[in-house]
């Protein structure tokens, strides 16, 4: 103990990330129970050191825990785009970037570097092995949703491709009637204001009813089609039926206007992210990268304005789903100038531990922690400081002592640590 902080389990110098992430996945490997998921959170988006972390955490384990895929806080339907990519399919590694992320992470360097390394380690992989992307996020940006419409052109030109008039399918000019053009679905106006939404039309309730039957025609198939058809058609085409449904329901909500709405909206978010990472853990053992407030496993709460929202995330389904095959890390930080992140007062959780550990990178167990649970009044509003709540529903925290401002882009060696 040092100051009442218990000794870490790991340390490693800051720019040290490979011996850092070797350690960790050592320490994951050995337990007694290794996870089907291991969640790695970060307290804010748009710090790239968080991402080069992450990416030298999957990269060792892959090495020594036998990991093969990587889940981001993305679209799961337009994360198909990277994983073909890292798969060895053609196409310009910058409209790679643009259309397989959302939520402006396509941006990122550590993003790019992780999807170049993935793509070399393929090369010399069995397609048995081979490493996998994945989004798990719902197909919605924080202020808008856009049309079903490319899902459901999936959905049911793979049933009609499939089974044919054995299916009873409604004519696709029934679906292309009711869904219409695609700007109404996208109006931007529609977040804030219910009246502007689509959502309460008459067709989309019409629409999420013939999407629930293609999506249990589909499901009552499987049997006869998973030994004849490519397994990546088929799941395709389930991800099509999930990102229908869930679109469709997204804005329905969005057509209401009552007190819980905002809290809905995220409810169903972070429902989609968990059913998406369900079937992404079928694949194997899986690193899940996003924010700590989705990956914790009880209620997480976000000020909006005078209302604060309150939601299960996506961690509480995993863990009431998986139980101990999910585990998480949680990052938190002490110091970023350029973020306009002081060094942390000292009653609180990132205060005791920047006073009593010296400058590096540091995992700790969780629940040690909670004697110094003061919560951090934050400066930048997009950090979203540790609280003693956060202590209880993490296995571990790793705390970066200090962060700077990197001079020049991540690039990937090949053969080693994404850096």
């Amino acid at each position: 103990m040092t100051s009442g902080i218990p000794t870490p389990l790991i340390s490693a110098d800051a720019d040290d990330h490979e011996a850092l992430a070797a350690r960790i996945a050592t320490r994951i490997a050995g337990l007694p129970h290794p996870p089907r998921m291991l969640g790695f959170g970060e307290p804010m988006h748009g710090e790239e050191e968080f991402g080069l972390l992450r990416n030298a955490v999957f990269a060792a384990l892959v090495e020594r825990a036998g990991f093969t895929t990587i889940a981001l806080e993305s679209s799961a339907w337009h994360g198909c785009v990277v994983d073909g990519y890292v798969a060895g399919g053609d196409g310009p590694e910058d409209e790679v970037m643009t259309a397989g992320f959302t939520h402006g992470f396509g941006a990122s360097p550590a993003n790019r570097a992780l999807i170049r390394w993935m793509r070399e380690r393929n090369r010399y992989r069995t397609d048995a092995r081979r490493l996998r992307f994945a989004g798990f996020d719902a197909a919605v940006e924080m202020m808008a949703a856009p049309s079903p419409r490319p899902a459901l052109t999936v959905l049911h030109g793979f049933l009609h491709t499939h089974l044919g008039h054995d299916a009873d399918l409604p004519p696709w000019d029934t679906l292309d009637r009711l869904l219409g053009a695609d700007e109404p679905w996208e109006d931007p106006a529609a977040a804030m204001d219910p009246a502007c939404s689509v959502g309460g039309e008459p067709r989309v309730r019409d629409l999420r009813a013939i999407t629930d039957d293609l999506r249990r025609t589909l499901a009552g198939e499987i049997p006869h089609l998973r030994p004849v058809i490519d397994p990546v058609d088929l799941e395709d085409a389930l991800l099509a039926g999930r990102t229908a449904a869930d679109l469709l329901a997204y804005h329905q909500v969005m057509a209401q206007d009552t007190g819980h709405r905002w809290d809905r909206l995220a409810t169903l978010r972070d429902t989609a992210m968990a059913d998406n990472l369900e079937v992404i853990a079928d694949h194997g053992p899986a690193l899940v990268f996003a924010h700590n407030q989705h990956l914790r496993t009880g209620t997480t709460g976000l000020a909006l304005g005078p209302m604060t929202l309150r939601w299960q995330p996506a961690g509480a389904h995993l863990a009431d789903r998986f139980g101990d095959g999910y585990r998480v890390i949680a990052c938190v930080l002490g110091e970023a100038a350029h973020h306009d992140i002081p060094a942390p007062p000292p009653d609180t959780v990132e205060g005791a531990l920047h006073g009593a550990l010296p400058p590096g990178n540091h995992l700790l167990p969780a629940q040690a922690l909670r004697r110094a649970a003061t919560t951090r009044s934050s400066t930048n509003p997009a950090y979203i400081p540790a609280d003693h709540t956060l202590l209880d529903e993490v296995d571990d925290v790793l705390f970066l002592h200090t962060v700077a401002p990197r001079t020049s882009p991540p690039h990937p060696e090949p053969g080693g640590v994404l850096q």
